[in-house]
């Protein structure tokens, strides 16, 4: 994924977390639900692209086009 791909998952736990946080100290129970679950989701892309990056990572040898000669 792309470096836009990390920046968006990042701003939406972040956006998530701010909801969250409102509703929790306005007493607003549908946001406090609403921007938890934008948070885990953000979150979860997050770990989600990491683990792609990592995983590109470990799949190249350094060899690419080696054999091409």
């Amino acid at each position: 994924m792309s470096v836009f791909d990390k920046a968006k998952a990042k701003a939406e736990e972040l956006l998530g977390r701010a909801e969250q946080v409102y509703g929790e100290s306005h007493g607003d129970a549908a946001a406090t639900l609403d921007g938890e679950a934008r948070r885990l989701e953000g979150e979860a892309d997050e770990e989600r692209t990491e683990r792609e990056t990592r995983h590109d990572r470990r799949d190249d040898d350094g060899l690419a086009g080696a054999g091409a000669h």
